[in-house]
Order: structure tokens, then C-alpha cells, then sequence
């Protein structure tokens, strides 16, 4: 039997690359599939991890029926035993009805790879109809680190190097390197995305403020 299956985790815990080898695996044994990604850190039509990893991908937009794609495909002769979904966090709710009814109608296995919550730590729309829906529900065992050590649970978006908790839900940005914010010309911000423990966050400590707090100089003991 067809299964829709969810894995999360948050960011950099290896979403990408987990999707890009699900795809490698079954193409192996035979088995044809498509592969579909929604803002990729890459551009349109690509799927990437940060182990440098890359595949073309279908571009999903806020219009795309994968009901509609999937039977127009069948009809047209083509064979499809899978769909890999990257990013789907930001698919909406009905995207991923339209999935429940291909693996349900059509007996088509889909593999869905996303993360569960927003810089806020609000379910994405995405997110909360996968889990509301999945056959099965992973949680990768990659487990990402906070700059502390422990494990990481949240994301965290900075602009300018501080953290926010208040914006656009959707700013494509990335953990390693700051992306131009949704302004233009000289509003842009640096927005950039972190990984924190669920204490870090609370008090919106990230790496820079910590460190940039252990390097103040102690308070003089007169006042």
C-alpha cells in the first residue's frame, strides 16, 4: 500500500540531502519518481543540500495542482511510482490534501521533507496539514546543534544580526550566509536564519549576542 510519508526537522538536521538520497534509493531499484521543490536555497527548479548536493526538481507555486500534474502525466503515458516533495512547509493546506488523494486514488508513494515551525515557532500551513494527515511521521535523528550544545529545536531569523520574531512568514534565507530581505535597494536587510535550543530562543540569545556579551567587560566594583 502507497503511503504519504513526513520527515522533519529543522534547519540544517539534513532534510535536503535525506530527500535527494530517497530519490537516489528508489530510482536504483528501477522505481521512476519526480522530485518537487518549493524556494530552494538554489533557485527555481533545483533541489540542494549544503553537502553540495544538487537535483532538478519541478518549481511548485501557489497555483500548482499535483492531483492535476499527476493524472495529466498518467494520461500522457508516463509512469510515476513516487514523488519526493523538498521544502514542503510551504506547500499549502490544499497542496497537501491534493497528495493524500494521489497516494490514496493513485497508490503512489510520497516521500514529503520539511520543517515543522516558523522563526516564531508557529506550524507552518504545510507543516500542521502533513502532520494532520501523514500515514507516518518522521523525526530526523541528525540532530541539529544550538551554539550552546544542545540540541536545537527552534529557528531563528536575524536581520542585521538580530533576531526578530515578528515579519513575513516567508523569507528564503539560509544558515550559513545572510540573503537580502524582502525590501529593495537601500531598505534591504541582512536576513539570515540560526538554529537555537528552545531557552536560547525564549530569550533570543543567538551565537553573536552571546558571544558579543562574554567579550563586555566586567562592571567596574564601585558604582
Amino acid at each position: 500500500m502507497a503511503e504519504l510519508q513526513f520527515f522533519t526537522g529543522t534547519m540544517d538536521s539534513g532534510k535536503s540531502t535525506l530527500a535527494l538520497q530517497t530519490n537516489h534509493n528508489h530510482a536504483a531499484r528501477g522505481r521512476q519518481g519526480r522530485i518537487f521543490v518549493t524556494r530552494d536555497r538554489a533557485g527555481t527548479g533545483r533541489l540542494s543540500s549544503r553537502l553540495g548536493l544538487t537535483h532538478e526538481a519541478i518549481e511548485v507555486d501557489e497555483a500548482f495542482d499535483f492531483w492535476r500534474y499527476v493524472v495529466d502525466s498518467l494520461t500522457q503515458g508516463a509512469r510515476i511510482d513516487y514523488l519526493v516533495c523538498d521544502e514542503a512547509q510551504f506547500y499549502s493546506a490544499d497542496q497537501v490534501d491534493q497528495l493524500a488523494k494521489v497516494v490514496d486514488e493513485l497508490q503512489i508513494d510520497v516521500f514529503a521533507f520539511g520543517i515543522l515551525t516558523d522563526f516564531r515557532t508557529a506550524l507552518f500551513a504545510g507543516s500542521a496539514r502533513l502532520v494532520e494527515l501523514a500515514d507516518r511521521m518522521h523525526v530526523l535523528q541528525v540532530e541539529a546543534l544550538c551554539w550552546c550544545g544542545k540540541r536545537a529545536t527552534h529557528n531563528a531569523r536575524t536581520e542585521n544580526g538580530v533576531m526578530v520574531v515578528e515579519g513575513e512568514v516567508i523569507v528564503v534565507g539560509d544558515v550559513e550566509q545572510p540573503q537580502p530581505g524582502p525590501g529593495g535597494g537601500d531598505a534591504d536587510v541582512d536576513v539570515a536564519y540560526e538554529v537555537l535550543c528552545r531557552q536560547h530562543h525564549r530569550r533570543r540569545l543567538t551565537a553573536a549576542r552571546a558571544k558579543a556579551v562574554s567579550l563586555a567587560p566586567e562592571p567596574l566594583p564601585f558604582g
